[in-house]
């Protein structure tokens, strides 16, 4: 805790009641829904005591350091009958959804092949400011700060992403993470970069499609871009996924003998904290839920084993 940081952005964003523990915040009772956007491996610590509160939470990602937490987060979240999601930002996309949807309605026919990338370069470039010297991205480097490297801040998210859209979680895998030395004995003031920069999972889904999901921090040239391409018996659709910019396109139909791809437009809908308003107001819990964010923090847990075997 750094003091009068919660009072400084209390001020600059005119915001009544402010708290430096969560504790007073909870006894205050002042509000019946929480926003958990703490640190990676505060989720858990800090979701159970508003959930132990009866307080409504939509947490961000991953939903905890390992898939024990996150599981015992989902179980007391439905066991107490609260709404619970994760904020998997991504599910925000129309065309995400646009291709779920023609996936499921049979538009490929069944799935066989899958390719997804995560794509971010910020440890080549300084679009988004120095990572040298910006706290900000330094924690994203170092274990000890409780980061889960590519893996889990961005792994989780086209893992999803891919998950979402082709309506199955990978049910084999094999994963290979890769640190590299980015500094002087891997070190910079009190942060020790010995957080994953890349990820190479090769998966098989539970139908037999085979499939390589893969993120970095290297890939030079692509600011925040996510990429997926499923292949079926009878077509095959993509998805460029970018900072203000989105690419659908599909190939089925007569056109897989010619190889013309054609492209798509989606309708918007809803994002995550709309849903998770209208959950509230219903009663009735959305996706991704809790339980959704466990079964992703499983596979996670899977590929650090992977890797360590």
């Amino acid at each position: 805790m750094v003091p009068g940081r919660a009072e400084e952005f209390a001020k600059q964003h005119g915001i009544a009641h402010h708290f430096t523990e969560l504790e007073d915040a909870i006894a205050s009772g002042t509000f019946d829904v929480a926003s958990n956007v703490t640190p990676d491996p505060i989720h858990h610590p800090t979701t159970m005591k508003l959930l132990a509160a009866k307080k409504h939470v939509l947490c961000e990602k991953p939903l905890a350091e390992n898939y024990p937490l996150a599981k015992e987060m989902a179980d007391t979240a439905e066991k107490a009958g609260l709404i619970n999601m994760v904020n998997l930002t991504y599910r925000n996309a129309a065309a995400l959804s646009e291709m779920q949807k023609r996936i499921a309605a049979g538009e490929i026919g069944d799935v066989r092949h899958v390719e997804a990338s995560y794509r971010q370069s910020w440890l080549t470039g300084n679009s988004w400011g120095d990572w040298r010297t910006d706290l900000k991205w330094l924690w994203r480097l170092s274990g000890k700060h409780g980061s889960k490297g590519v893996l889990g801040d961005v792994g989780v998210h086209i893992l999803d992403f891919t998950a979402f859209a082709i309506g199955m979680l990978p049910a084999k895998l094999h994963c290979r993470l890769k640190t590299f030395d980015k500094a002087p004995d891997n070190k910079i003031g009190e942060y020790t970069l010995d957080a994953n920069d890349s990820a190479l999972i090769s998966v098989e889904f539970p139908n037999g499609a085979l499939g390589v999901i893969h993120a970095s921090r290297f890939m030079t040239g692509y600011d925040n871009v996510l990429k997926l391409q499923v292949f079926g018996t009878e077509g095959a659709i993509e998805i460029h996924y970018g900072s203000g910019w989105t690419e659908l396109r599909m190939c089925n139909g007569p056109d897989i003998h010619n190889l013309a791809w054609r492209q798509l437009t989606s309708t918007p809908v809803e994002t995550n904290h709309r849903r998770f308003i209208t959950a509230i107001l219903t009663g009735r819990n959305a996706e991704p839920s809790f339980r959704r964010g466990a079964e992703l923090q499983r596979f996670l847990d899977m590929c650090a084993e992977s890797e360590a075997r």
